[in-house]
């Protein structure tokens, strides 16, 4: 059985052509369903196929193809929220299950530097014959990730503006998020805010907080300095900004957080003051993550619909890889979520 298993291992496509009489270009079109064949030349390849056991290396496929089926899933910048993030792990999955059905794998870039002291995601792409690839972002993106934007090879972010011949990326307009948040409120009677965002240099939270400040303002809505906090995504961030604002002169009406994360922490916080959500202060989160449904109250929050980002970017990236022309950006509409705790 053992030799019988190192034989089918040895054999190549010029051994599979040559008992199936055809051209090793012909087995190959067979195997990866390229090329204009006769079903009666493709039925015959493939018993011969089917009677040796024979397996395509992946060498011999890409080779073939000039393909490799492989996407390059790379982690970007620092990423202050890191991966567990609930946001995150939607958003790759729903991009993992699609870029599967299209027939793709994918390959996970680390954080180690590919050559010593220099990260080079171009050269490591070309070095895997990557198909393409899609980039998650964070904050402070390094060098290298333009460089890749302005290469050839197909690329796809997640909340970064790309502008290379063969990128394109998909975001929640940030803007639309804010907005839908402030004039919730103010069509509803509240005009003291608070605004909880991430970390001071996050490019994200930043597009939310000028949206914020300008709804604000175009409201006339009573917008203060010791109302706007920085947090870092995280339950145990809002949960200190929160106690920062109660401890202020005068308490908001209403509390808007950039993560659903942190806008549980500060619902902590409003019930450790001996007050009541929503009666006393209203909170809004963002992201719709699982948790809103079941804290108590449950969590109002404004919908990023992860899975329409990730199926979008698999589909734009599989676009560009086969050379059609696409969109060089989609922005995603959210969707406010009134639930108890911004209820009126």
């Amino acid at each position: 059985m053992k030799r019988q298993r190192d034989k089918i291992m040895k054999l190549t496509i010029r051994e599979i052509a040559k008992m199936a009489g055809v051209s090793p270009g012909t087995v190959s079109k067979v195997i990866n369903q390229t090329g204009s064949i006769s079903p009666k030349t493709i039925q015959k390849v493939k018993k011969v196929i089917e009677d040796t056991g024979y397996q395509p290396s992946f060498s011999a496929k890409a080779l073939a193809t000039k393909k490799s089926n492989m996407i390059g899933l790379i982690y970007a910048g620092e990423v202050h929220v890191e991966f567990n993030h609930p946001f995150f792990n939607q958003v790759i999955n729903a991009f993992k299950n699609a870029v599967g059905q299209l027939g793709y794998d994918i390959l996970i870039f680390s954080n180690q530097a590919f050559n010593i002291g220099k990260e080079d995601y171009v050269a490591r792409a070309k070095h895997y014959q990557l198909d393409g690839c899609l980039i998650i972002a964070g904050e402070h993106i390094e060098e290298a990730i333009y460089q890749l934007d302005q290469s050839d090879i197909p690329t796809v972010a997640v909340d970064l503006e790309l502008s290379g011949e063969r990128s394109s990326y998909v975001m929640t307009d940030n803007d639309k998020i804010s907005r839908q948040v402030v004039e919730y409120f103010y069509l509803n009677g509240i005009r003291k805010m608070a605004f909880i965002g991430g970390q001071k240099d996050s490019t994200i939270s930043n597009v939310r907080k000028v949206s914020f400040v300008q709804s604000m303002q175009d409201f006339g809505m009573d917008l203060r300095d010791e109302w706007i906090k920085y947090g870092n995504y995280f339950e145990e961030s809002g949960y200190e900004k929160m106690k920062e604002i109660l401890q202020g002169k005068s308490i908001p009406d209403a509390v808007y957080a950039v993560s659903d994360m942190m806008a549980l922490g500060a619902m902590k916080a409003v019930k450790e003051a001996g007050l009541s959500v929503p009666e006393d202060i209203k909170i809004i989160g963002c992201d719709d993550i699982e948790a809103c449904r079941y804290s108590d109250p449950a969590l109002a929050t404004v919908k990023q619909d992860q899975v329409k980002i990730g199926r979008l970017a698999a589909n734009i990236l599989h676009d560009i890889i086969n050379e059609r022309k696409v969109q060089k950006s989609v922005y995603v509409d959210p969707e406010l979520i009134i639930r108890d705790s911004g209820e009126i």
